[in-house]
């Protein structure tokens, strides 16, 4: 029995102004990093400064909500982060 012709699709090529849209969507914002990291370590610090100091700093006012603003810097990092590409 006779094997039939394979046939061979062409390669898909996108168009031109599909290339130049993609390769700008793909890079990264410059300034979501430094921000990112930056509201990181304001968290981290403002907590390392609350349960080193007994309570006294950052702001005693606020006494032991001084975490929860701690954890606020870390989750406004993480909300930022979702735009890094």
């Amino acid at each position: 029995m006779p094997k039939s012709r394979i046939r061979k699709k062409a390669d898909y090529t996108p168009p031109a102004a599909a290339k130049q849209t993609t390769a700008l969507k793909l890079t990264s914002r410059a300034w979501v990093a430094p921000v990112m990291l930056t509201l990181f370590l304001i968290g981290l610090a403002w907590i390392v400064v609350f349960y080193v100091t007994d309570g006294k700093l950052p702001i005693d006012a606020l006494g032991n909500w001084n975490i929860v603003v701690g954890f606020g810097f870390i989750a406004a990092g993480f909300g930022v982060s979702t735009q890094w590409k």
